[in-house]
């Protein structure tokens, strides 16, 4: 076991500026914080101004959060047919990019797509063309994109390995390209952590098929839902069907030394401060 311990925070709120969600992770005991850099339910979003980035890094540097990572709006959809959808899918995310380059944030996390009733794989080349594209309107970038696991729900991918694997090693430029695990999705999808031999098995399989290397972010959510129901419905750190066990296995896992842990869960207000400190008393 190595001694280097996983960052542990959460998504913060970015009400009156985006640094103030590194603020106020900082003081409920975030060693990263996740944020959305604008809406997550809108198209179009206000450029970020230069005072925006200044305090931003200037909040990082003074609350000692070397990494920090963005979500992207829940509009996208870079697995989308031809048309409008897709169009707005591929503008919004360069401008996530952007945002997120310009605030010197480390990772995107991005929920691949849903195919929409066209099939997986179409669907899964329309993703590998969507992020050359943005690839090659980005190069240069120091940002990666971090694909999210996902429960499954509809026709999302991503909530398979295989899936998300293939997405990987069709694109130009894997590099540019990591993964977050969410636990819940993971056990939505089918994926058991609840204990030791379930967690060993399912990591295996994400070293075997993906590669531990790509493991960039996680995301610690407990799950009200039951193992392979498909519904990502997040719950509080050992009060849902994961259960305290599987996050213990997940915080003193060496695969995640180093790499941030965020905290999804409910009533953030509240519960983040708690949620994130049961991570941190699991810690061996």
């Amino acid at each position: 076991m190595t001694d280097k311990r996983p960052l542990l925070g959460a998504h913060m709120p970015t009400a009156g500026g985006v640094y103030k969600a590194i603020e106020s992770g900082h003081a409920i005991g975030c060693d990263t914080v996740q944020v959305f850099t604008a809406s997550p339910r809108q198209w179009r979003s206000p450029a970020l101004s230069d005072d925006a980035v200044r305090s931003y890094k200037s909040a990082c540097r003074e609350c000692g959060i070397s990494v920090t990572i963005a979500h992207d709006s829940y509009l996208i959809n870079l697995a989308a047919p031809p048309g409008d959808i897709l169009d707005k899918s591929r503008i919004a995310f360069r401008v996530e990019l952007e945002r997120a380059e310009a605030l010197g944030i480390d990772y995107v996390v991005s929920h691949p797509g849903a195919h929409l009733g066209e099939g997986e794989g179409t669907a899964i080349e329309r993703i590998i063309k969507s992020i050359d594209a943005l690839h090659s309107e980005t190069a240069g970038y120091r940002v990666k994109v971090a694909i999210e696991t996902t429960a499954g729900q509809g026709t999302t991918l991503g909530y398979r390995f295989e899936q998300i694997a293939r997405m990987i090693a069709g694109v130009r430029d894997p590099d540019r390209l990591v993964v977050c695990i969410d636990t819940c999705h993971l056990l939505a999808a089918g994926y058991d952590i609840r204990d030791a031999q379930s967690y060993a098995e399912t990591m295996g399989q994400f070293d075997q098929i993906i590669g531990k290397d790509k493991l960039a972010v996680v995301h610690a959510n407990d799950s009200q839902k039951p193992l392979g129901s498909k519904v990502d419905r997040h719950a509080h750190i050992g009060e849902g069907e994961i259960g305290l066990e599987g996050f213990r296995l997940l915080v003193n896992d060496p695969r995640v030394a180093g790499l941030p842990i965020i905290v999804e869960t409910p009533d953030a207000d509240t519960m983040h401060e708690v949620n994130v400190k049961r991570l941190r008393d699991l810690l061996a």
